[in-house]
């Protein structure tokens, strides 16, 4: 297996929450790997059914590449068959998460889609990162912690293999366009732009010795050819681990401050991120606050050996405990930002209608 490519690919959607925009029923879940066992014979090696939140995620290895037609093709469907049990059971918005027509490939239609290829090394351990309630930008910090940062990741002084840094794709959501930065030699610029969570998303990092794939973000929540916000799912992102790349110990410790994000009630809030177990991905308090889990895998033959729950430790007890503080503060702001977005980046806002009520009352200063 160590010359042959395999694929890593995680699919993310919304289908429908329960009870409100809290979970996923158990059904739900069951209906995934159902289909996902019938329709993905022959096509994909390996499979697994996970879920953060209200939001169901597809885990697949297989042989086709990133983008391919039939594996998308195969999470369509797959999210049709979970929508589907979902209208049964009346759960919670259960078409807001999808569009109607699928188009060959699922990104830009609602569902996210992260996806690696590469060759397995010898060991090859992987991280799957899931949220709930945090919009698409939500990842840049940590990227930055884990790749950039010595602080964070000591490897990128004493690794041999990080020495010369890593490339950042970040994505310019605004004009549709991408650049790759170097680091160390550009980290300034890369801070400059990735600071703007809003706007300029890390979509990928990458080895600067040889291109090795460090790791992938979901980044399709925003839908730059209508350059608008439609349909969407929290973003994933997957990060390889180990010789060469960040240790799994220091991917985790980027997670262990509480960084703040876009999104919680009604993607329109900033809130705090909270790492927690798998059990624990139940966003209860004014839907959030935002949550993430981790699912450690090693990759074997193509076979997904895990999920490990990578939060399930208490070395992570205080990080909730100061995002819980730092929730507690926020709300008490209420209606005013910084707790809630800023007009131009609210997804759901009553603001025009009521402009469009008072705008005769409105005089020349």
């Amino acid at each position: 297996m160590a010359d042959k490519k395999v694929t890593l690919s995680v699919f993310t959607a919304d289908v429908g929450g329960f009870v409100g925009h809290t979970s996923s029923h158990p059904e739900v879940l069951d209906a995934a790997r159902e289909t996902l066992a019938s329709l993905g014979k022959g096509r994909i090696r390996d499979f697994q059914v996970l879920r953060c939140g209200d939001d169901l995620s597809l885990v697949m290895t297989h042989s086709m590449g990133v983008d391919d037609r039939g594996i998308h093709g195969l999470a369509w469907d797959t999210f049709l068959a979970c929508r589907a049990v979902a209208e049964d059971l009346k759960l919670y918005a259960t078409t807001r998460g999808m569009l109607d027509d699928f188009t060959g490939n699922i990104r830009c239609l609602g569902p996210g889609a992260a996806e690696m290829e590469f060759a397995e090394r010898t060991s090859e351990p992987i991280l799957i990162f899931l949220a709930n309630k945090a919009s698409i930008g939500a990842w840049n910090f940590p990227l930055f912690k884990i790749f950039a940062d010595p602080f964070n990741t000591a490897g990128l002084i004493s690794d041999p293999a990080m020495l010369n840094g890593f490339t950042f794709r970040v994505a310019d959501l605004k004009e549709g366009l991408s650049i790759d930065l170097n680091t160390p030699e550009e980290l300034h610029i890369l801070l400059a732009l990735a600071g703007s969570t809003s706007r300029y998303v890390i979509t990928s990092v990458s080895r600067r010795t040889d291109g090795e794939v460090a790791a992938v973000v979901s980044s399709e929540k925003y839908d730059v050819h209508a350059g608008r916000i439609g349909a969407c799912s929290e973003p994933a992102l997957l990060v390889r681990c180990q010789s060469g790349f960040p240790a799994v110990g220091e991917v985790m410790e980027a997670f262990s401050f509480p960084w703040l994000v876009s999104g919680w009630m009604r993607y329109s809030h900033i809130g705090p991120v909270m790492p927690v177990p798998f059990y624990e991905a139940n966003a209860a308090r004014f839907d959030g606050p935002p949550r993430v889990i981790s699912a450690g895998y090693q990759i074997s033959d193509a076979r997904l050996i895990g999920p490990h729950d990578m939060f399930d430790d208490p070395g992570f007890d205080e990080t909730r405990r100061t995002a819980n503080q730092a929730a507690d503060y926020l709300r008490r702001h209420g209606p005013f930002q910084p707790h809630r977005l800023a007009p131009e980046e609210l997804q759901y806002s009553s603001i025009p209608i009521i402009l469009n009520k008072v705008k005769e009352r409105f005089k020349k200063i």
